[in-house]
């Protein structure tokens, strides 16, 4: 018998709603579902993760997932969540990066176990061959104005400010993204339709479609926008989203990321980006809570997604550089590595690099200005003291106390570098040339 998805879904904190006769559905039979994924950029980030596991969970309790990447949907846009229209893209950048986003879904869905394998489609491939005529014609006229106006994203664009108010063109998403579930109902046997609590409202007018272009029964559900214990929303830093590409995101600030998640975020974290079970999952909380300064949890999440989205390699660089930065010793550790193995390292922890001359060198430097002009990780010479006077600066590992400090040679490492730290994980490495 196979495992219940949504009973899978709640324990997991992930169901937000659920069309009635889904479960049964999937209880009954091994069913067909999918999700749609946006290709505004040439990678997933950390939101779009949420939906890569509510698949993976599907195939794991033994159903077919159909990721759907939208190189149709890209040129339009989608309005649910947003208070403003979003630059469309050109043709060229698309298959770009729906080519990169491939790569990453292949990473977590099995495409070669039976009868259950996933499946990638581009709705593309079918759009291109309809007409605008033939499409208000034979799908437009099943779903009423007055039902695309009752959608939340609609109403919300619409009574804010005239003058951004909602083109046409994202106002007929939801009738576009409605016919992508009614092609793949026809012919791929799709039944279902997931996706996060703002997809809700396309995936009812999906179901509509199908109903009243065929009489056809078709269901959907939806899984909680995850967002953090404080509120913001997930995903997000002071730098910005959090990527699955390695060029957009180290493999070290990825792993970092988890690291330092709070406590119950964690709680929730482990639940939805691991495939371990419950039993698992409350044994480890018991362990942590115990031990919280351990920060277990934290780690066993980690390091599970890190290797699921980098690989082993990438993960063991990780923690070698976490573990050399963290020591006691890290100064010296780091003056006992030659040229190759730190800039090694440093490599494996994503940090950049700035040129300084030798001639500025020699004649030493403010350790403000090289925080500020030269790094750029400070905007302003008051952010850089105000940070040096609270403890969160430091050099080659070590804190720097005095913000008049003057950096010469005698604290280059291997007579080249130094090594600049903002807070806890933002690095920045000073070449000299």
């Amino acid at each position: 018998m196979r495992k219940n998805f949504i009973e899978e879904l709640k324990w997991r904190r992930m169901l937000h709603d659920v069309m009635p006769g889904t479960e049964e559905l999937l209880q009954k039979e091994l069913v067909c579902g999918y999700i749609g994924f946006d290709p505004t950029a040439d990678s997933l980030g950390l939101g779009n993760l949420v939906q890569v596991m509510t698949l993976l969970h599907f195939q794991q309790c033994g159903h077919k997932p159909i990721a759907l990447v939208g190189g149709a949907t890209g040129m339009v846009g989608d309005p649910s969540g947003k208070s403003s229209e979003r630059n469309l893209l050109d043709e060229k950048t698309l298959q770009h990066n729906l080519s990169a986003q491939k790569k990453q879904l292949e990473k977590f869905l099995n495409f070669n176990c039976g009868e259950n394998s996933a499946l990638i489609v581009n709705n593309y491939d079918w759009f291109k061959e309809i007409s605008f005529l033939s499409f208000i014609r034979d799908v437009g006229k099943h779903i009423t104005v007055n039902y695309m106006m009752a959608k939340e994203s609609v109403k919300k664009r619409i009574a804010g400010d005239v003058r951004e108010g909602m083109s046409f063109t994202e106002f007929s998403y939801q009738l576009i993204q409605g016919y992508d579930f009614y092609h793949l109902w026809k012919h791929h046997g799709v039944k279902i339709q997931m996706g996060g609590s703002d997809q809700l409202g396309n995936i009812y007018t999906g179901t509509e479609l199908i109903r009243r272009k065929d009489g056809g029964d078709a269901w959907g559900l939806s899984t909680h926008l995850i967002k953090k214990a404080d509120g913001t929303k997930f995903g997000k830093t002071e730098s910005g989203n959090i990527w699955l590409d390695p060029k957009r995101t180290s493999p070290y600030d990825f792993y970092q990321f988890w690291l330092n998640a709070a406590d119950l975020d964690t709680e929730n974290y482990i639940r939805i980006f691991t495939l371990k079970g419950k039993e698992e999952i409350e044994k480890l909380e018991v362990e942590h809570q115990s031990e919280p300064h351990l920060r277990k949890l934290q780690k066993t999440l980690a390091e599970n997604i890190t290797i699921r989205v980098h690989g082993q390699q990438a993960l063991d660089a990780v923690l070698n550089v976490t573990e050399i930065f963290m020591s006691k010793d890290a100064v010296d550790r780091i003056m006992a590595l030659d040229t190759q193995q730190f800039l090694g390292m440093l490599a494996d922890s994503g940090t950049a690099s700035i040129d300084i001359t030798k001639s500025e060198m020699d004649a030493g430097v403010g350790v403000v200005e090289l925080l500020t002009s030269h790094s750029k990780m400070f905007d302003s010479n008051g952010d850089a003291m105000k940070m040096i006077k609270g403890n969160g600066v430091s050099l080659n590992k070590q804190k720097v106390t005095d913000p008049k400090m003057l950096v010469n040679v005698s604290n280059l490492i291997n007579g080249k570098y130094i090594l600049l730290q903002k807070g806890k994980n933002d690095f920045c490495l000073l070449k000299v040339v």
